[in-house]
């Protein structure tokens, strides 16, 4: 029952992440905060609370620090991921984004197993084709399609996450590396900054949006993060895989509830045969394994 509920916890905080940042930065009327400043108050709050369970987990353990101190790569892939994740949520509904999100997290680790040499059985096709013909029809020109360019952004966004996830794999003290990646990535918020004063992108921050990027960088990232660590050591890779997709469920009924968006039949139905497929994709895969 614990290990059920902590998942749970878990769960409801990834989804909360796209709620938060729905309800930020693409609030109707004029957004709480842009994007570029929901990344950076998201960022540094997440490596704030990170590096603080980073250091109480080893003073409980060892008494020092582990001298893992992540690497710039990763912490770029997860700057990525942070910054197309906000801009894309300008224009996407809150399930509409973690749908396309995790989508993109699964394509990418899976398409990375192929890359590798990996021969999916026809189980595995199955479920890869099924996914990936519902995401075309997804995203593709319709009355009920989303913005392009906000769907390739946040696809972005998944391939982002998707790569610091495989760099990750197999870390030994994955709390600590991933507190170090998060404060290493905010360094890349410096050049963002640039960027942003070059294009002369207008930057609005009010209180309310501010807390609200604070409560999704300390709260549903750096404890969600931290609860996630210690739930995988207990369920599995695989079976990790296929909770998470629930998250997009979760944060469309969000969504629905706190934002009064409409769940639409083509999301409803794309939703099933995308996450239905992965899961094929991943069950058939355990079994060979």
């Amino acid at each position: 029952m614990g290990l059920f509920l902590l998942t749970t916890l878990t769960m409801i905080a990834f989804a909360a992440n796209s709620v938060l940042g729905r309800m930020a930065i693409g609030a109707a009327g004029e957004p709480l905060i842009d994007p570029a400043s929901y990344s950076a108050v998201r960022l540094a709050s997440g490596a704030a609370m990170l590096m603080l369970l980073a250091a109480l987990t080893a003073r409980r353990e060892d008494g020092r620090l582990s001298e893992l101190r992540g690497s710039w790569a990763s912490a770029l892939a997860l700057f990525v991921y942070a910054a197309a994740f906000s801009f894309a949520y300008v224009a996407l509904e809150t399930g509409l984004g973690a749908l396309i999100l995790f989508a993109c997290v699964q394509a990418t680790m899976i398409g990375w197993s192929l890359k590798e040499g990996d021969r999916p059985s026809l189980m595995e096709w199955l479920g890869l084709v099924t996914a990936f013909g519902a995401f075309v029809w997804l995203v593709s020109p319709g009355l009920a399609a989303p913005d392009p360019l906000a769907a390739a952004t946040m696809a972005v966004s998944g391939i982002a996450w998707g790569i610091y996830s495989l760099r990750g794999r197999g870390s030994p003290n994955p709390l600590q590396a991933t507190a170090h990646n998060f404060l290493r990535s905010t360094v890349f918020l410096l050049p963002l900054g640039l960027i942003i004063a070059a294009t002369g992108l207008h930057l609005h921050v009010t209180t309310t949006g501010a807390l609200l990027a604070v409560l999704s960088g300390a709260i549903t990232s750096g404890l969600g993060y931290a609860l996630w660590y210690r739930v995988l050591r207990q369920i599995g890779g695989t079976l990790g895989a296929i909770v998470q997709l629930t998250v997009p469920v979760i944060a469309t009924f969000g969504g629905v509830v706190l934002l009064d968006e409409a769940w639409t039949l083509r999301l409803a139905l794309s939703s099933v045969l995308i996450l239905g497929g992965v899961a094929v994709a991943i069950l058939a895969r355990k079994q060979r394994s």
